[in-house]
């Protein structure tokens, strides 16, 4: 399992509060299988969530050689969750936001509740200028929950898709892990992530047997749970086809 979406970086959102919780979560990870973590704090612009990147490398960087101390085998990555803004050019010329391992690739949340209506304008906005952006748990949006077909058209602007594997365990309610299936039968979700902020809850035998019930295509999970995790880490593209 590579997990492409995570709340370990301590001390700066809602996830982890400090470092000692941060290797409590990663010796969790690591024996529910877990061999590399894309750190992805939250980034809400004017928000008490907005750490800029020289915050955030200080943070990696003490984490790291914690974790090693601990003898945790977890390779650690680091971006960022945004939080969907028209500003998202100049933040990160301004370096106060991170892609995802300073790839093409940008991890971006929108509201739960309903989507913006200029959001694809942001979205192609971000394409033109040569970005990849990939929406966080897209089965978690009511809009996509009642209307779950509305996401074929972000597919076709270029935007890939992050599921959180929680859902397929209940933890966001029915709702959210029918439309999850929805979309991983239709291969539409390209990465899995935790989100994990406090808790580990899953079981990698566990996981791959609700996967393959949802896909039957075992190549598919393989890509889903580490090759486009790996093409993420290399800045290579994923040749996925709209």
């Amino acid at each position: 399992m590579k997990d492409l979406h995570s709340h370990v970086l301590y001390g700066i959102d809602d996830g982890s509060k400090s470092i000692e919780e941060s290797i409590a979560l990663l010796k969790k990870l690591e024996e529910s299988g877990t061999t590399d973590l894309m750190l992805t704090p939250h980034y809400i612009e004017n928000s008490k969530y907005n750490s800029n990147n020289q915050e955030k490398e200080a943070l990696l960087k003490k984490l790291k050689a914690k974790a090693k101390k601990e003898k945790i085998n977890i390779n650690l990555y680091l971006g960022n969750e945004v939080y969907i803004t028209s500003n998202f050019l100049k933040l990160l010329k301004k370096e106060e936001i991170k892609t995802l391992n300073g790839s093409k690739y940008l991890l971006l949340e929108f509201p739960m509740s309903q989507i913006y209506n200029n959001t694809l304008e942001i979205i192609n906005e971000l394409v033109r200028k040569g970005y990849v952006p990939v929406l966080a748990h897209p089965e978690r949006y009511k809009d996509f929950q009642k209307h779950p077909e509305m996401v074929d058209e972000y597919l076709r602007s270029g935007v890939l898709l992050q599921g959180n594997l929680t859902s397929l365990f209940g933890k966001y309610g029915k709702e959210a892990e029918k439309t999850l299936k929805y979309f991983l039968k239709r291969k539409w979700i390209t990465f899995l992530g935790s989100d994990v902020h406090h808790e580990v809850k899953f079981d990698e035998k566990k996981l791959n047997r609700k996967l393959l019930k949802a896909t039957r295509d075992k190549n598919y999970i393989e890509d889903l749970l580490k090759n486009n995790f790996d093409k993420v880490i290399k800045n290579e593209d994923l040749g996925i086809l709209r």
